[in-house]
């Protein structure tokens, strides 16, 4: 169910152009600026996916010596054993963290009141669509879509930094529960991640289709997920 204004020009009411009103008990944003808003957000995903593709299918061992020699020695197979100079690129992932560090920002900001007025996208697709007709849906939805796209990134992030992640749960449990030396999880689950996040984007800034607001209306219909706003219950 969707609800219609007429558009508001003044900029000083530009705040309100995101959220319908302060005063509601049950939060409604504007999907107008939220569907901007997720064209913008578009060029992370598209960012980490050429990134993630280049880091797992890219990185090519390149033989730099002349001489090739044998070990004289056999692996369990039965392959000859060879010893060999050869090198291969290494990556610094400082500019990724700090991309999605900045996403999960966004998506966290995004998900609460006080808090969305510290999100540069939000200000700008508010802007954006300061002369277009609000179109307002319920908050909570939309907050189960953010939720998912937020686990996603930290996802991602320990796929950048897997000994970080593995000591600090390993210093709270004061247990070895993961490894601190190599890479715990499979080389492609970020890379599927990405292009997941990037799909549900596209579905939401081209089509307005929000995947995640429909698995919110799924889990509300089989009483998984309880809420007293009907309209977040029915997106129809």
């Amino acid at each position: 169910m969707n609800t219609l204004v007429s558009p508001v020009n003044s900029p000083s009411r530009l705040p309100l152009l995101w959220f319908r009103s302060h005063d509601d008990v049950t939060p409604w944003m504007n999907e107008t600026a939220v569907r901007i808003r997720a064209g913008i957000m578009l060029a992370i995903p598209i960012y980490m996916a050429f990134t993630l593709f280049s880091i797992i299918f890219g990185s090519k061992w390149i033989v730099t010596g002349n001489v090739i020699k044998d070990t004289m020695d056999m692996d369990f197979d039965g392959h000859i054993l060879y010893m060999v100079e050869a090198i291969r690129r290494t990556y610094d992932y400082t500019p990724q963290t700090y991309v999605l560090f900045y996403a999960l920002f966004e998506m966290i900001v995004g998900m609460f009141k006080r808090t969305a007025f510290l999100s540069p996208t939000i200000w700008i697709a508010t802007y954006l669509a300061r002369n277009r007709t609000p179109y307002w849906k319920p908050l909570a939805p939309k907050r189960f879509a953010w939720t998912i796209g937020a686990a996603m990134i930290s996802v991602c992030l320990i796929f950048f930094h897997p000994e970080k992640f593995a000591a600090g749960v390993n210093f709270i449990t004061q247990h070895q529960l993961l490894p601190t030396t190599e890479q715990y999880l499979p080389r492609t689950l970020p890379l599927y991640m990405v292009w997941i996040c990037l799909g549900f984007m596209w579905l939401e800034a081209i089509l307005g289709y929000c995947v995640g607001c429909q698995i919110h209306a799924l889990l509300a219909k089989v009483g998984i997920v309880k809420d007293e706003c009907e309209a977040c219950n029915n997106l129809g």
